[in-house]
C-alpha cells in the first residue's frame, strides 16, 4: 500500500485512490462539492485544494485540486496550508456571490452541504454590494422541488441523471456564469431515480416536494434503520417522522445492497403510512350489513379468542408483504398444516421454483452491487425497470464495464470520470434483452428478442444447449433464434463476470427454469456466472421459504367444511385471484379475522379487524430476492391501538394458553423460535439479541440532539411532559438521550457527525469512502450456492406460442408506479401512475380492426372495463400487454379478462 505523508506524518492508503477520498477515508475534513464517490472526479468545483510538495525539502509547494491528483508512494501534501485555506476560502466566496442566502427559509437548511463546507473554510462575511443573478424555477412533478437560484454549478445532479441513471430529460444549459440544470420544457421528471437529486445536489436547489408538503425541519425527525417494503431486493432506507406522521425516507448505505441511491417509488411511496385507509383502531362487525364499528384491543381480543375456541377448524393465511415473525407466529397459531403463505397456486409454483433455484443450484447469486460489477449480461423475460428499479440502475453500470481494461492500458484512474467516458465513448457493452415488450433497458442492448413468454423461455433453452450440449433443446428452433443464441453464448463465454437475469413477473415458471439452466451452463464450463431472480413482494422469498398451502387449497379446506374461521395477515385476496373465486372462497367463512394496516377490499368483508402497525411502527425481518435476511425497526408509535402483527398474535396465543407464546416476551424470541423451529432460518441466530443491546445503561436514541420543540408537542393538551414511549424489543429508545457512538451498523439511526449535517456524514461512518461501514452489518445471507454440486439441469421445456384463433396471449405490464400495493396509496405516487391502456402489436390491432387510442371493453370478473388500445409495435404478435394496475379499484387478474366490444360501436 502508497504510503503519502499529510502535514508531515505518514499514512498508507489504498492504491487506486485520488488523493481527496484518501484524506476522507482517514478522517480528515477536506471540503468538496462535485466530487461523489460513485460518480467520480470532474474538478469542476475547485473546492478540495491541497498544497502538494515535491518531496521533503520543497517547502514552497503547489496549489492542486485533490479530487483530480491519484494518491502516489511518497506524495507529500498539506491541508491546513495557509495558502491553500485562503485558496478555499476565496473559492467559496466566488461560488456564494449569486446565491441567495435564503438558510431560513429553506428546506435543506441544517442538513445542507453547502452549509457544512462554507463553515469548514471560514467563510463568514461576503463582501458583493451587486445584483445577483436570477433565474425561473420550473414545475419538476410531486416528487421534486426546485429551487435554481440555490445553484453552485458543480455538475452533480446532471452526472448522475443523465451519466449514472440513464435519464434524458434533464441537463444543462447555458454557459460561463449563466448556467441552468433543469428541463428544456418544465414537467414531471421522468426518470424513475429522481429523487437521487435531493441527496446528491449539495445545496437546496433539488428538495424533497412530498416532504415540503408536511415540512419539517431535518433536525426535528425522528428516525431508524429500515428496509423498504416496495419490492422485493430490501434496499435499506432511513423514514423520518413528526407528529405521528412519516415526512420523508432518505437512503440508508448498505455496500452489498442498495449503496447510495433509492429509486422513486422506494423514497417516494411511504404516505401509505399517513393514508386516510389507515386502520387505527381494531374494528368489528356483528352482521354481514353492519358497519365496522370501534372497539378497544382488550375487547378485540377476547372476541378473537372466543371465536377461535369455538371455530371448527381455523385456516391461517400469511402475507409475503409481511414480516418473517408475524408469518411465523400465524403459522404456530394455527399449525403449519392449516397455513397458507398467502399466494395463488400459480404464484406459489414459479416463486417455490425460483427458491429452489436459489437455494440448491451451484450459481452464484448476485447482491445489487455485484450486479454492477458484470461484464455481460442477458435480462431474460423480466421489465426490471418497472419491477425491480434499483436493479435496473445497477444493470446500467455494466454497460461500460467490458472496456475498463482500455481505461486501465491508457493510464487513466476509474476516477477521472470525465476521461473514463471520453475513452468508452458511448460504446455499449455485451447485453441482451429477451422480454416481450419493449423496456427502458433496451437503450443499453446489443441485441433483443421479442416473443411470448414461452418463446423467451425457449431461448433461454437454446442459449443453455449452445454453452453445454448436455443441457436439453427445445425442438424445431426457426433459424433465426439459434443465430441468437449463439451470439448471446459466444458473448457470455468470453466474459468474466457474466450476469443472468430473470424473475416471476411473467408468471412462466420456464422462465425462470431456462436461466437456472444458462447460469448453472457456464457454471460447468467453469465460467464464475452470476444469477439474479426478481421476485415481487418484499418478503416473498422469506414466505417461500416458510412454506404452506396455496390459496385455492385453504378456500376449498374452508368450502367442504373442514374450517370455518379464517386468519388474514396482511392480504387482500383479490390482487392474487379473481373476484368470483374470493367472493364463494369468502362465503363460505363463518369468522373471517383480518390483521392489515390498510383497509381494502378483503378487510373490508371482516368481521373483526386488527390494526397492524406498518414497516414504520413495528419492527420484524425481511428476506430479500437474494436471501439476505434484514431487520427494520419501529420508527415511532402509531396513533390509536396499533401494534405489529406478531405483536396481536402472540397476545391472542397467550390469551388462548398457548404455552409457545409465553415464552416469546420479546421480538427477538419470536424470531429464535423460527431459527430453531425452520432449518432455512437456522442462521438468523446472528440477528438476534437486539433488545439486550445497552452500553453504559444507554439505549440509541431515535431523535439527533438537535431535537426540538419535545416539551410543546402536545402542549394544547397539556403543559407537563409526557414520558417517552418505551421499546423493550428493540436496542432503540424514543428519546434523543442515550448512547452516541454505535459499534453494531445496523442499528445507527441517522449519519450524523461534527461539522457534517448533509447526507455527506456518511463518510464519517465508513470503513474507506464507498466501501463497508464500521462494525459492517450487511444482513445475513440464508443459503450460499452449492458450487461444488452440480445440479441437474430442467428437462422440460415449453411448446412454441401458437395464438387460437382470434384469442391474444395476456402478459402482465408492471409499472414502477401503480402496480405495487402499498406504494399507490401515497398521493405523489399516484400523480405518477399512467392512464391504463391495452398494448397491442399494429398486426395483431389490424385484425381486430383497432387503432391507436381506439376504445374497447374488457370483461373484468363481475364488471366492464373500458380501456384505450396503444399500439406497441415492438409487442410480440397475438400477445396483449396488460397493466397489473386500475386506478379506481385496484389490481387485475390477466386471466380473468374478456374483450366484449368495441367500445364506439358496440361490435
Amino acid at each position: 500500500m502508497p504510503t503519502i505523508y499529510i502535514d508531515n506524518k505518514p499514512y498508507e492508503v489504498k492504491k487506486g485512490q485520488n488523493l481527496l477520498q484518501a484524506c476522507l477515508s482517514l478522517g480528515f475534513d477536506i471540503p468538496y462539492f462535485c466530487w461523489h464517490p460513485i460518480l467520480g472526479s470532474v474538478g469542476s468545483c475547485r473546492q478540495c485544494a491541497v498544497k502538494l510538495f515535491k518531496n521533503e525539502d520543497d517547502t514552497r509547494g503547489q496549489i492542486v485540486m485533490s479530487c483530480m491528483t491519484e494518491v502516489e508512494n511518497g506524495t507529500r501534501i498539506s491541508i491546513d496550508d495557509p495558502d491553500v485555506k485562503k485558496f478555499r476560502a476565496s473559492i467559496i466566496q466566488w461560488l456564494m456571490l449569486n446565491h441567495p442566502h435564503d438558510c431560513p427559509v429553506c428546506d435543506e437548511g441544517g442538513e445542507c452541504h453547502l452549509q457544512d463546507m462554507t463553515v469548514m473554510t471560514g467563510h463568514v462575511y461576503r463582501k458583493t454590494r451587486f445584483k445577483k443573478r436570477t433565474y425561473r424555477n420550473q414545475d419538476l412533478g410531486p416528487f421534486i422541488h426546485h429551487e435554481m437560484n440555490r445553484c453552485i454549478q458543480c455538475y452533480r445532479c446532471v452526472r448522475f441523471y443523465r451519466d449514472f441513471a440513464g435519464g434524458k430529460d434533464l441537463d444543462v444549459f447555458g454557459i460561463h456564469d449563466r448556467i441552468y440544470f433543469g428541463k428544456f420544457q418544465e414537467g414531471p421528471l421522468e426518470s424513475e431515480f429522481s429523487g437521487n437529486l435531493v441527496e446528491v445536489c449539495p445545496t437546496g436547489v433539488f428538495t424533497d416536494g412530498t416532504l415540503r408538503r408536511h415540512f419539517s425541519r431535518k433536525w426535528d425527525l425522528q428516525t431508524a434503520p429500515s428496509i423498504c417494503v416496495h419490492c422485493g431486493l430490501g434496499c435499506n432506507t432511513i423514514p423520518g417522522e413528526r407528529y405521528g406522521s412519516i415526512r420523508r425516507i432518505r437512503n440508508r448505505y448498505n455496500n452489498e445492497v442498495n449503496g447510495y441511491f433509492l429509486c422513486d417509488r422506494g423514497r417516494f411511496g411511504y404516505e401509505f403510512v399517513n393514508s386516510e385507509y389507515r386502520i387505527r383502531h381494531p374494528l368489528h362487525k356483528s352482521g354481514p350489513e353492519t358497519v365496522h364499528t370501534e372497539i378497544t384491543g382488550e375487547m378485540a381480543l377476547d372476541s378473537a379468542a372466543s371465536i377461535l375456541e369455538s371455530a371448527s377448524g381455523i385456516i391461517g393465511i400469511g402475507s409475503p408483504r409481511a414480516s418473517l415473525e408475524a408469518n411465523y407466529a400465524l403459522m404456530r397459531l394455527v399449525g403449519s398444516e392449516n397455513f397458507s403463505i398467502g399466494l395463488s397456486a400459480k404464484e406459489q409454483d414459479i416463486l417455490d421454483t425460483a427458491s429452489d433455484i436459489l437455494t440448491s443450484g451451484p450459481a452464484q447469486f448476485a447482491s445489487l452491487q455485484q450486479i454492477a460489477q458484470a461484464d455481460a449480461v442477458l435480462v431474460l423475460g423480466e421489465d426490471v425497470t418497472n419491477t425491480a428499479p434499483m436493479m435496473a440502475l445497477q444493470l446500467r453500470q455494466t454497460s461500460r464495464n467490458r472496456f475498463m481494461d482500455e481505461v486501465d492500458n491508457l493510464g487513466i484512474p476509474r476516477w477521472n470520470a470525465q476521461n473514463v467516458k471520453h475513452v468508452i465513448a458511448g460504446r455499449k457493452g455485451p447485453f441482451f434483452v429477451a422480454t416481450p415488450y419493449e423496456t427502458k433497458l433496451d437503450d443499453l442492448a446489443t441485441d433483443v428478442f421479442r416473443g411470448a413468454p414461452q418463446d423467451i423461455a425457449r431461448l433461454g433453452f437454446a442459449i443453455a444447449h449452445t454453452i453445454d450440449e448436455h443441457a436439453p433443446v427445445p425442438e424445431d428452433l426457426d433459424q433465426a433464434v439459434n443465430g441468437l443464441a449463439e451470439s448471446i453464448t459466444s458473448a457470455l463465454n468470453k466474459a468474466q463476470r457474466p450476469l443472468i437475469v430473470s424473475g416471476v413477473t411473467s408468471g412462466n415458471r420456464y422462465i425462470i427454469q431456462a436461466a437456472a439452466n444458462i447460469a448453472w451452463a457456464l457454471n460447468r464450463q467453469g465460467s464464475s456466472s452470476q444469477l439474479s431472480l426478481v421476485v415481487p413482494e418484499c418478503n416473498s422469498l422469506g414466505v417461500s421459504l416458510i412454506g404452506g398451502i396455496a390459496l385455492e387449497e385453504a378456500f376449498s379446506a374452508i368450502q367442504n367444511g373442514k374450517a370455518d374461521t379464517l386468519i388474514v395477515l396482511e392480504n387482500d385476496f383479490y390482487r392474487r385471484l379473481n373476484s368470483e373465486k374470493v367472493d364463494q372462497g369468502l362465503a363460505a367463512v363463518k369468522n373471517l379475522v383480518v390483521l392489515d394496516h390498510v383497509m381494502n377490499r378483503t378487510a373490508s368483508k371482516a368481521d373483526l379487524i386488527f390494526p397492524s402497525g406498518t414497516f414504520a411502527e413495528s419492527c420484524g425481518t425481511l428476506v430479500n430476492n437474494e436471501g439476505r435476511a434484514q431487520r427494520f425497526f419501529q420508527v415511532f408509535q402509531g396513533e390509536g391501538e396499533i401494534l405489529a402483527s406478531w405483536h396481536w398474535i402472540r397476545d391472542l396465543m397467550l390469551r388462548l394458553r398457548r404455552p409457545e407464546a409465553t415464552q416469546w416476551k420479546h421480538w427477538d424470541d419470536i424470531l429464535n423460535a423460527m431459527v430453531n423451529d425452520l432449518e432455512p432460518f437456522s442462521e438468523l441466530g446472528h440477528l438476534l439479541s437486539q433488545h439486550h443491546y445497552w452500553v453504559h445503561d444507554q439505549k440509541i436514541p431515535r431523535q439527533p440532539q438537535r431535537y426540538s420543540g419535545r416539551t410543546a408537542m402536545h402542549a394544547n393538551l397539556s403543559v407537563h411532559e409526557e414520558p417517552p414511549p418505551q421499546d423493550v424489543d428493540s436496542a432503540l429508545s424514543f428519546s434523543m438521550e442515550g448512547l452516541l457512538r454505535i459499534e453494531n451498523s445496523s442499528l445507527i439511526p441517522r449519519y450524523w457527525a461534527p461539522g457534517w449535517n448533509s447526507v455527506q456524514a456518511l463518510n464519517k461512518f465508513q470503513d474507506e469512502i464507498a466501501g463497508g461501514i464500521k462494525g459492517n452489518e450487511v444482513g445475513q445471507r440464508l443459503f450460499e450456492p452449492k458450487g461444488n454440486v452440480p445440479r441437474a439441469y430442467f428437462a422440460e421445456y415449453p411448446k412454441p406460442y401458437q395464438p387460437d384463433g382470434d384469442e391474444w396471449l395476456m402478459v402482465p405490464m408492471c409499472h414502477i408506479f401503480g402496480s405495487e400495493e402499498l406504494s399507490a396509496l401515497s398521493g405523489a405516487v399516484a400523480q405518477k401512475v399512467p392512464a391504463l391502456t391495452l398494448g397491442l402489436n399494429p398486426a395483431t390491432a389490424e385484425k381486430r380492426g383497432l387503432k391507436e387510442g381506439a376504445r374497447v371493453v374488457l370483461e373484468v370478473d363481475d364488471s366492464e372495463l373500458s380501456i384505450t388500445i396503444r399500439l406497441m409495435p415492438d409487442l410480440a404478435p397475438d400477445v396483449a400487454a396488460l397493466p397489473t394496475y386500475r386506478k379506481d379499484t385496484g389490481f387485475i387478474q390477466p386471466e380473468s379478462l374478456v374483450l366484449v366490444r368495441d367500445h364506439d360501436d358496440g361490435q
